[in-house]
C-alpha cells in the first residue's frame, strides 16, 4: 500500500525555529532528506524533537529496511516504541542527539541487559556522539554485546579517553574486536594464541597493547606456518661453556620471546623472507642472549651478527660476543646460501591464516571485507595501523 503523505504547514513559529535548529544539527549529507521526511506530516516533524534516531532511520534507511510499516505507526499516533520496532531502532537510541548520525544506521543490539548497560555510557557531548556510535556499532558487530558495551564505556570514562583517539579510526578497531571475540570462544585456536584476554573490566589502554601482542603472534604464524624451519643456516654448537640453540619453531621463538622480554614476535616477516635467523645463547640451561643473524645492510654479503641483546634487550657481556663471533666464524660461510626474497613477497601460509580466522567466519556467517578468505599480507599490517 502507498501512503498518502502530504506536506503540512507549520503550526506555531516558536515549534518551526526549534525544528529547523534541531534539523540543522544533523549531518551535511543527510540533512536534505531529513528534512524534506518531516515535512511530509506533522507528526512525522515531531520526530525532530521527540526521535532523531527514528527519523534519520526511516530517511536514511540501511539496506533492506522497509520503512512504510514504521512511517504509519507514526502517522497513525501510534507509540514511538511501536514505531521504533517496526524500524528496527532501539529505544535506547532515542536519547542521542542528531549529531550522532553519520551513516545510515546498523543493526543494533536490543535487549533488556544491553539497554540498562549502554544507557550508564552514553556520550555527553553531541559532537563526540558520532564517533561513540560508530564504535559501538563496529565492535557490537565485529565482537559481541558484552564488548560494545565495553568500548561505550571506555570512550566516554574520562576526559583524555574522551577525545577521538586515532585507533578508533584505523584497523585496530576490528582487530580489537576479533581479540574480544576470540576471547570469549575457548574451542578455537585463536584463544589459545592470545595471552591477555578481554574482560569487561579491561582498560583501554592494556586492550589495546594485549590485541598489539596477539597481532604479533598471529603475524608470526601466517608469516612461518605451523612447520619448523628447516634451513636454519648454520649447526648448533658450543664455544667457552656457551651454547647457540636454533629458534626454528614457533613454540621455541615465543618461548625465547617470553624468557627474555623482548619483541621476537615481530620477526615473522624477517623470518619468511629469509632475512633473519634466531638463535638462542644460553650457560648451563640458562638463557643469557638472543642473537639474531643475517647480511650487513653496508653490502657485505657474507653472514653477520645483526643484533646479540640480554634481557629487555640490554647490552651483554663482551665474552658474549667474543664467543657468538667464534661460533659463527668456526662455519664456512662462504658455503651458506641465505636465499634471501623480497620484502614485499606475500608468502603467507594459507592453512595458518584459514586456521585462525574461519570460526570467526562461520560464527558471524560471513567473510568481511577487511578480513578476507585469502591471506593478505596488506590487508593483515593495515589491522595494525594507527
Amino acid at each position: 500500500m502507498t501512503l498518502n503523505l502530504q506536506r503540512v504547514p507549520y503550526r506555531e513559529p516558536a515549534c518551526s525555529d526549534l525544528s529547523e535548529r534541531q534539523l540543522r544539527r544533523y549531518h551535511l549529507p543527510f540533512r536534505q532528506a531529513v528534512g524534506a521526511l518531516a515535512m511530509r506530516h506533522e507528526r512525522i516533524a515531531d520526530l525532530l524533537l521527540s526521535f532523531p534516531a527514528l527519523l534519520f532511520a526511516l530517511a536514511a534507511p540501511r539496506r533492506g529496511l522497509d520503512c512504510e510499516r514504521a512511517l504509519r505507526c507514526v502517522i497513525e499516533g501510534r507509540s514511538l516504541a511501536e514505531a521504533a520496532e517496526a524500524a528496527d531502532v532501539p529505544m535506547w537510541l532515542r536519547k542521542l542527539p542528531p549529531e550522532a548520525f553519520s551513516r545510515p544506521l546498523g543493526r543494533l543490539p536490543n535487549g533488556e541487559v544491553f539497554r540498562r548497560q549502554i544507557m550508564n555510557h552514553l556520550p555527553s557531548s553531541p559532537r563526540r556522539a558520532a564517533m561513540w556510535l560508530e564504535t559501538v556499532t563496529d565492535v557490537a558487530e565485529f565482537a559481541h554485546e558484552a564488548a560494545a558495551v565495553w568500548i561505550a564505556r571506555e570512550l566516554v570514562r574520562g576526559p583524555r579517553r574522551a577525545r577521538e583517539p586515532n585507533w578508533v579510526k584505523s584497523g585496530k578497531l576490528n582487530f580489537l574486536s576479533l581479540w574480544a571475540w576470540f576471547s570469549t570462544e575457548p574451542e578455537t585456536f585463536g584463544y589459545g594464541s592470545i595471552d591477555r584476554r578481554w574482560t569487561p573490566d579491561i582498560q583501554i589502554e592494556a586492550a589495546l597493547e594485549a590485541a598489539g601482542a596477539w597481532h604479533s603472534k598471529v603475524g608470526l604464524h601466517i608469516n612461518l606456518g605451523m612447520q619448523p624451519i628447516a634451513d636454519v643456516w648454520l649447526s648448533a654448537g658450543s664455544v667457552d661453556g656457551y651454547d647457540f640453540v636454533a629458534l626454528n619453531s614457533i613454540p621455541a621463538i615465543v618461548d625465547e620471546a617470553a624468557w627474555m622480554k623482548n619483541c621476537l614476535l615481530t620477526y615473522g616477516r624477517s623470518l619468511a623472507v629469509n632475512r633473519s635467523r634466531l638463535w638462542s645463547v644460553r650457560r648451563g640451561g640458562e638463557r643469557i642472549a638472543t642473537l639474531q643473524l643475517g647480511s650487513d645492510k653496508r653490502g657485505d654479503p657474507l653472514l653477520n651478527i645483526v643484533q646479540l641483546r640480554g634481557m629487555r634487550n640490554e647490552a651483554v657481556h663482551r665474552d658474549v660476543w667474543w664467543a657468538a663471533r667464534r661460533w659463527l666464524h668456526s662455519h664456512d660461510l662462504l658455503q651458506v646460501e641465505q636465499g634471501k626474497r623480497s620484502w614485499s613477497a606475500e608468502l603467507l601460509d594459507r592453512g595458518a591464516w584459514q586456521m585462525f580466522w574461519r570460526p570467526y567466519w562461520l560464527a558471524k556467517r560471513r567473510i568481511p571485507q577487511w578480513l578476507p578468505l585469502a591471506p593478505s599480507r596488506s590487508v593483515f599490517e593495515a589491522l595494525r595501523a594507527g
